[in-house]
């Protein structure tokens, strides 16, 4: 027999407001695409280029967009302010004028306007490329079937053998990390710099682009700074004057240096690939007392997230790893077993944003 809602125990109210809360997650995606729609756009742009305020027919101009296309634009920037990506308010002619917020500040293009230094635009398009979108779309398949990780049932190859295959996505995922590193260096080197005192070599595995590697010799001119990656990451790099590019793989060989910075690689990767890197790192370092010891920047799950939304994020990564690469976030207590079967002594983690810095010692 079907019970109604009233004899199983739950009101009109309560089963609405469930509702809404599922239609909320059913439809998160359009947030996401509408962000992407308004870099892809350029208008935090426009707005940094305008400022500090600008109306809907001023945007319209200066993305060049067709005036006809000004009812959807304003719908779309409802959404975006209702998201707090810009903010909207009435100018001194009652007309609604648009301005950038602390997100959308993240969100201006560096390259088009360099006295904008932060710059997370990059690292947008490249998490809402359709190689990665399509892999979400596998997961059901691959819980039932026997493929590596979801984004293999999707594409038929590994997540690292599909930067090699596309060059254009190699490009824009490359340049997602470059614009991440740069973001993220810019704060570490800010509120963690201490951790680069001292040392005289610092060798950056799975660096990319270079950009935490050059930031760090900006910063400590004294360090010596070089990059381990994949030749064809190595070889796409057209300027390689201010820091050396070598080319190898982690897992056979780490070149000697006073420390090794592991900035987002170790999540890539299971436990048992981790710990045979971390065993290279230490290989590569000398002791405590001569200043080893190898800097890992990364998630660790449940640091410095009182906040549900941080929480959220940390999670909605690990299973981004986990289609991707079948990668791992992991707890503290995760990170300290590793730690300790690659024959570590001790290690530090300072909390920064969402991710942590870690530093560990032989």
């Amino acid at each position: 027999m079907e019970l109604t809602a009233a004899q199983s125990g739950e009101g009109g109210d309560e089963l609405l407001q469930s509702q809404t809360l599922l239609w909320s997650h059913i439809f998160s995606y359009i947030d996401s695409m509408a962000l992407k729609c308004a870099v892809e756009l350029g208008i935090p742009d426009a707005i940094h280029s305008h400022g500090p305020h600008i109306t809907l027919a001023e945007l319209m101009s200066s993305l060049s967009l067709s005036p006809t296309k000004t009812p959807h634009m304003r719908r779309l920037m409802r959404m975006l302010t209702h998201s707090r990506i810009f903010a909207c308010s009435e100018n001194c002619s009652g007309e609604e004028a648009y301005s950038l917020t602390p997100l959308s500040e993240l969100l201006v293009d560096r390259n088009k306007n360099k006295d904008h230094t932060c710059s997370l635009n990059g690292f947008v398009l490249a998490m809402q490329h359709p190689v990665f979108l399509n892999s979400f779309r596998s997961m059901s398949d691959w819980f039932r079937g026997n493929e590596d990780t979801p984004f293999s049932a999707a594409h038929g190859c590994g997540f690292w053998d599909m930067t090699h295959r596309d060059p254009e996505f190699n490009r824009v995922f490359n340049e997602g990390m470059a614009c991440d590193a740069q973001f993220l260096m810019d704060a570490l080197l800010k509120d963690c710099g201490h951790v680069f005192q001292g040392l005289e070599s610092l060798i950056d595995v799975g660096g990319g682009t270079g950009s935490a590697a050059i930031a760090v010799s900006k910063a400590f001119p004294e360090v010596k700074c070089s990059v381990l990656d994949l030749q064809q990451v190595v070889d796409t790099i057209p300027n390689k004057g201010e820091i050396d590019f070598i080319r190898g793989d982690m897992f056979e060989y780490i070149p000697r240096a006073n420390a090794i910075l592991l900035k987002w690689i170790l999540h890539d990767w299971g436990d048992r690939d981790c710990v045979k890197i971390l065993k290279r790192c230490k290989e590569a370092i000398p002791s405590k007392e001569n200043g080893g010891k190898v800097i890992i920047i990364d998630f660790v799950v449940g640091n410095n997230t009182s906040h549900q939304k941080s929480r959220m994020t940390q999670l909605c990564f690990d299973v981004l790893m986990m289609v991707l690469c079948g990668g791992v976030e992991r707890e503290e207590e995760e990170w300290r077993n590793m730690f300790m079967e690659a024959g570590f002594a001790y290690y530090k983690i300072t909390p920064m944003g969402l991710r942590s810095v870690i530093e560990v010692y032989p």
